[in-house]
């Protein structure tokens, strides 16, 4: 029983730690088709220390935006191919979720607010601070990653809870019922004994220690 209980615990660690694949460390992707607008913009970011990359418009952008990518998008929002606004919402609609900053003159704070309803992380209006401006950008950094880890942390939960089994399954929704072992014996038509034996398993591979951790881990996860 000992030994069976290891070898759960050994195979439910090799098998739900999915984590995606490595990303390229944050960097702030500015799209702003003023060539000495967008040069002195990646100019102050490097300074601080962060990684950056420049886009004359939103559709060159738009062309090489992946999932993976990571860090912020600094966004201008009038351009003469596609603006700001649309491209924001070309974003979304492709389930892009890197943190957006619309830069805007003062005559478009009113389009700035409505892409902040719409979900937009910040606005900043020009002339910026330089100060302010990477203060923002590091607080969009800071929010993506902990998105991230996040997302990475549900995708895990959920890896672990697709290696149980049906009856495995059956046996957790009960758990986080908080239905004793005894009732649910009574319940499935099992043994009180094959019921401590599919609920080791469940623990051992949801990596959970107690109930209450297990209860926890459905919430983060959403499972039922």
């Amino acid at each position: 029983m000992r030994a069976h209980w290891i070898l759960v615990v050994l195979n439910s660690h090799l098998n739900c730690r999915r984590w995606p694949k490595a990303m390229v460390g944050p960097t702030v992707y500015i799209i702003d088709d003023d060539r000495m607008a967008r040069e002195s913009l990646k100019w102050l970011i490097e300074s601080a220390g962060l990684s950056a990359q420049v886009y004359n418009n939103g559709l060159e952008f738009l062309g090489q935006a992946e999932h993976t990518m990571s860090g912020c998008v600094l966004l201008d929002i009038r351009m003469p191919d596609i603006n700001g606004m649309e491209l924001y919402a070309k974003l979304k609609q492709r389930g892009n979720l890197l943190p957006v900053i619309i830069v805007t003159g003062h005559a478009d704070v009113a389009m700035a607010v409505r892409a902040m309803k719409a979900g937009a992380y910040d606005f900043i209006e020009k002339p910026y601070n330089d100060a302010l401006m990477l203060e923002r950008v590091q607080s969009a950094i800071t929010f993506d990653q902990d998105n991230r880890h996040n997302q990475q942390r549900v995708a895990t939960i959920k890896a672990c809870a697709d290696q149980l089994t049906p009856r495995e399954q059956e046996v957790m929704r009960y758990v986080l019922d908080a239905t004793q072992n005894k009732g649910i014996a009574a319940e499935l038509g099992i043994s009180i004994k094959t019921v401590e034996l599919h609920r080791a398993n469940l623990m051992a591979k949801m990596q959970a220690r107690t109930s209450i951790e297990l209860v926890r881990l459905a919430l983060i996860a959403g499972l039922e």
